[in-house]
């Protein structure tokens, strides 16, 4: 909430000193970055949901929700690239202190987003492949280099999945139902929706794990390798 407050402070500030959109505003520190931190976000929010919300002040190239990796569940933050740099200004000055769904939202810009570590590690494996072990100091610079990441890097080899139908929504113009059919149908749908959702968490729990024991023995694999190449020199 602090944070939320001072950046609240001085954009007040600046609007009353007349510098906004100058270099003296403090948003021409991140004008090369096209990324922003989304935090305090509903956790029921999906990919899809934070991206109609952000985009409202610019096209959306990317997006990393960060999830827990045994439940797949959300943790409340995200990573979102906009197509122009220009849309983060909008956006961490307009949805900063923002209420969605009972949560205050805070939106910042980021200065230089690097990738998962589970995706800088196999960038790694794939370059000391490459280059056949490489020199250590031609390493470190690859390492300090690899800032940009791709669209939908976060999502990498992962199959991803809706339960949304478009032929199952709302008939805008159907009459009000009444009230006792209202309440039997809304139990009726959460209890549909709830064991949908169930089963759709445990199927991407499984696939993630599955990933991820392939992600360990490729590496394993690698490693293994790289070490039979140096005792053969």
């Amino acid at each position: 909430m602090n944070v939320i407050n001072e950046i609240q402070r001085i954009n007040a500030l600046e609007l009353e000193k007349n510098i906004t959109h100058t270099p003296a505003s403090w948003h021409t520190k991140y004008k090369d970055s096209a990324w922003v931190y989304a935090g305090n976000l509903p956790l029921q929010l999906t990919e899809g949901d934070i991206i109609c919300i952000l985009s409202q002040f610019g096209e959306i190239e990317d997006i990393n929700l960060v999830r827990d990796k045994d439940s797949g569940k959300s943790r409340g933050f995200a990573f979102v690239k906009y197509e122009d740099a220009r849309s983060c200004v909008l956006a961490v000055d307009n949805f900063t202190g923002s209420v969605v769904l009972g949560r205050t939202l805070r939106v910042d810009h980021v200065e230089r987003y690097r990738l998962p570590k589970h995706l800088q590690e196999r960038e790694e494996c794939e370059e000391e492949e490459k280059d056949g072990g490489g020199s250590s100091e031609g390493e470190e610079k690859k390492k300090s280099t690899r800032i940009v990441a791709e669209a939908g890097h976060a999502y990498e080899g992962q199959e991803l999945a809706s339960s949304y139908n478009i032929h199952s929504g709302h008939d805008l113009f159907a009459p009000p139902p009444r009230n006792n059919e209202r309440r039997g149908s809304a139990e009726v749908s959460v209890a549909v929706c709830d064991k949908e959702k169930d089963k759709e968490e445990r199927r991407l729990r499984k696939e993630a794990r599955a990933q991820k024991r392939r992600e360990k023995e490729e590496h394993r694999r690698r490693k293994d390798e790289r070490k039979r190449r140096k005792k053969e020199r």
